[in-house]
């Protein structure tokens, strides 16, 4: 098919917060420019741009992945759900079985968690813990479904059903098809089967501010609502590191592999294309607006992007970032994002003449306020985020449909 590319750029202001810890406590930050910025990790920004597939609904959970060690939990629990006459230790068993026949990741009962059941038992045999894989398994909805059916339809002898080769091939053929949006746009890595990892088709970037930042730390002390007028002084002090920053943000997708990825789509019921418009919108809709949600109960650092540029292009991915390797100055009393809109608006124009595509890059701008003004021409202006969503994945839509 054709090489289709999505960029999606985002400037966001976000004032005092702490969104993305390092491991002490204090906000992320890089060097670029020669100077300090804040820093927003690609792991932390793709982490809730899953959950917000889920929590807002953009996609039915059947569309959905998991990704977890107690993968064979998750099974049993599917597996009774088949078939309530197998018991929950029995069902375990069957999962870690099946899990390590369709995947070649080893299942096993984590040391730390068995040693303290049998200490609990004090002295009596103690129940083996769950077993576990070694690393974070990705699934999909539909792949559980499959492995739970398969598990029930050998539950009789697990270990000789497995052994006959095309029960085994259909267990990994279950594992490595019909993936998740989640998975086709994010990927998936099983060090234990390369043939079994999954090459992302989203890639993100560390967001990162467009002016210089130097952290700031938070003396605060809280009061003891139970002392009395007498016992003066806190019941607690301590610090919280913090920053504020305008931040530049990318992200891009390569809509030709999410297809591959996709595959034959995940309902039967429609075209190939369908789901892969559906996985872009979702996409676009939920890097867009979510946000994490590092400290947020003490910040309540909840701001959206003020910018928005959507380009799709047959290329190459392109990042805008180089326009602010000479860090913004705010003004005279005034903020970063006037002058980092305006950067954006001088840059990509330049960009595109040395290395765009006119007669295939399509542009959507989504902005807000006075401040973002000088983008205005960069691109087809959308009056809202549903706009810009529908008219990003109608383009999609059309450019899959063409001939390659």
């Amino acid at each position: 098919m054709n090489r289709i590319f999505l960029d999606v750029h985002a400037l966001q202001t976000v004032p005092p917060s702490n969104l993305n810890r390092d491991d002490t406590g204090a906000p992320k930050s890089a060097v670029y420019g020669g100077v300090p910025r804040a820093r927003v990790s690609s792991q932390a920004w793709k982490r809730v741009t899953r959950e917000y597939f889920r929590d807002e609904q953009l996609l039915d959970p059947s569309e959905l992945g998991v990704r977890t060690k107690k993968v064979a939990e998750l099974l049993a629990t599917r597996i009774t759900d088949l078939d309530a006459s197998i018991k929950e230790a029995e069902a375990l068993r069957l999962a870690a079985v099946v899990i390590e026949t369709a995947t070649g990741s080893k299942m096993e009962a984590p040391e730390r968690k068995t040693r303290k059941a049998k200490a609990d038992a004090a002295g009596e045999k103690a129940e083996e813990a769950a077993p576990e894989s070694k690393y974070l398994m990705f699934l999909s909805a539909r792949q559980l479904d499959g492995l739970a059916a398969l598990a029930v339809d050998g539950a009789a002898d697990i270990t000789a059903y497995l052994k006959e080769r095309d029960n085994k091939a259909r267990a990994k053929q279950i594992a490595d098809t019909r993936h998740s949006v989640d998975i086709a746009l994010f990927g998936r890595m099983v060090a234990d089967s390369a043939d079994f990892n999954v090459d992302a088709a989203a890639q993100v970037a560390h967001a990162i501010s467009v002016h210089r930042v130097d952290n700031e730390s938070d003396y605060y002390t809280a009061v003891d609502d139970k002392n009395t007028d007498a016992e003066t002084g806190a019941g607690m002090i301590g610090t919280v590191d913090f920053n504020s920053a305008t931040l530049y943000r990318y992200a891009a997708v390569s809509v030709h592999q999410l297809t591959a990825n996709l595959g034959e789509g995940l309902r039967d019921d429609e075209p190939v294309t369908t789901p892969v418009r559906r996985a872009v919108e979702a996409f676009v809709h939920a890097f867009v607006a979510s946000l994490p949600k590092g400290k947020i109960n003490t910040f309540g650092h909840h701001t959206l992007p003020d910018a928005v540029v959507v380009k799709l292009r047959t290329t190459r991915p392109i990042s805008l970032v180089a326009a602010f390797e000479e860090p913004v100055r705010a003004e005279l009393g005034g903020g970063h994002l006037r002058e980092a809109s305006a950067r954006l608006a001088e840059y990509i124009p330049e960009v595109e003449r040395a290395y765009g595509d006119e007669q295939s890059t399509v542009t959507w701008v989504l902005r807000v306020g006075a401040a973002t003004d000088k983008l205005a021409g960069i691109g087809q202006e959308t009056p809202s985020l549903s706009a810009l969503v529908e008219a990003v994945g109608q383009a999609v839509a059309e450019r899959m449909d063409k001939p390659a």
